[in-house]
C-alpha cells in the first residue's frame, strides 16, 4: 500500500515494455509529465484535486516509477517523448493541457513540438526545455564515469539525496519512502542514472539535436502561446532562478507564482497551497487568460 496514492494502477505495452499510467476523471485532458528521479507520485496531490473536474493522466517514464525498468532500453530524451506520445495516440488524446516539472518539461514539450500534439494550456513548474551551461557540481559528480553509477545506483545517491536536497519542508518518513519504493536496487535505479547522463551539455551527446527541436518548438510557442503559468520554488539548487528568468523571457505573459521558501519539488514545499492555484488557473477560460 502506498501512502496518499489511492489510484488504479493502468499499463500499456511500448517498445515490448509494460508503461504504468495513472488514468483518473473524466473532461478535458490534463497529462502530468514528471521527471527524475520522481514518478507519479508527485503529482498525487493534484491527480487528488483535479479529477474531480478533468480527465487527468500522468505516465511513469519506462524505468521509472511503477513501469517496467529494463536493462536493455535506450534511456534517450527522443525515447522518452516517443513513448509518451505514443501513450497520448493510445488514449486517443491530440490536444491537452499539460504540467511539467524537471526532465517532464523537455519530454512533455518534446511530444508536442515532435508528435503534434497541441497545448490547451500549460503549467510550468521547475523545469527546463532549452540548453544551458549550467549543472550544479553534485549533479555533474553523478555523471562521472564509474563513480556516477556507483553513486547512483549502488548507494542511492540521486533519488535518496533527493528527498533531502529537493525540498526544503522535511518530507514524513513513509512519504519520503514512498518516492523510493520503485527505486530499491541497483537493477531499479538504471533509468534514474541514464537521465544524468543523458543532460545534453555538448553539441556531440546523443541528446543534443533532440533538445534543440524541442527548444525551438518553444521558441515558436511564445510566439503565440498559449495560456502559460509558471510556479515556481525559489530554492532550487538545480532550476535556479536563471530557469525560471529565462521561461519568464520565453513567456512574458504568463501568470508566475514564486515561492523562495520551496525547493526543486515545489508541489511537496507547498503541498496544499499550490494546487488550488494550479486549479484556478486551468478552470479559467483561455480568452480570459489571454485578454488579461
Amino acid at each position: 500500500m502506498i501512502p496518499e496514492f489511492p489510484f488504479s494502477a493502468r499499463y500499456t505495452t511500448i517498445k515490448g515494455f509494460r508503461m504504468h499510467y495513472i488514468d483518473e476523471g473524466e473532461g478535458e485532458p490534463i497529462i502530468l509529465v514528471h521527471g527524475n528521479p520522481t514518478w507519479s507520485y508527485y503529482y498525487r496531490h493534484v491527480i487528488a484535486l483535479l479529477s474531480r473536474k478533468y480527465r487527468v493522466i500522468a505516465p511513469d517514464h519506462i524505468g521509472c516509477g511503477l513501469s517496467d525498468k529494463p536493462s536493455t532500453f535506450s534511456y534517450t530524451l527522443k525515447n522518452h517523448i516517443d513513448n509518451l506520445a505514443a501513450l497520448l495516440a493510445e488514449l486517443g488524446i491530440g490536444k491537452t493541457s499539460m504540467i511539467v516539472h524537471d526532465w517532464g518539461g523537455a519530454i512533455g514539450l518534446g511530444a508536442a513540438a515532435l508528435h503534434d500534439i497541441s497545448l490547451d494550456k500549460l503549467v510550468i513548474l521547475n523545469t527546463a526545455a532549452f540548453r544551458s551551461e549550467r549543472i550544479p557540481f553534485r549533479i555533474s559528480v553523478c555523471r562521472w564515469p564509474y563513480i556516477g553509477a556507483f553513486l547512483v545506483k549502488g548507494i542511492n545517491g540521486f533519488a535518496g539525496a533527493a528527498t533531502v536536497m529537493a525540498v526544503k519542508r522535511r518530507m514524513p518518513r513513509e512519504i519520503a519512502a514512498a518516492y523510493l519504493q520503485p527505486y530499491a536496487s541497483w537493477r531499479q535505479r538504471i533509468a534514474v542514472h541514464e537521465f544524468v547522463r543523458d543532460i545534453p551539455m555538448k553539441a556531440n551527446h546523443r541528446s543534443y539535436q533532440t533538445l534543440v527541436q524541442v527548444e525551438h518548438f518553444v521558441d515558436d510557442l511564445g510566439k503565440a502561446p498559449p495560456p502559460v503559468m509558471i510556479l515556481w520554488g525559489g530554492r532550487d539548487f538545480c532550476f535556479n532562478d536563471s530557469f525560471f528568468a529565462e521561461w519568464k523571457r520565453r513567456f512574458p505573459a504568463a501568470e508566475c507564482h514564486y515561492f523562495d521558501q520551496y525547493g526543486h519539488y515545489v508541489l511537496e514545499d507547498g503541498r496544499g497551497q499550490v494546487e488550488p492555484i494550479i486549479e484556478t488557473f486551468l478552470g479559467v477560460k483561455a480568452a480570459a487568460l489571454n485578454h488579461d
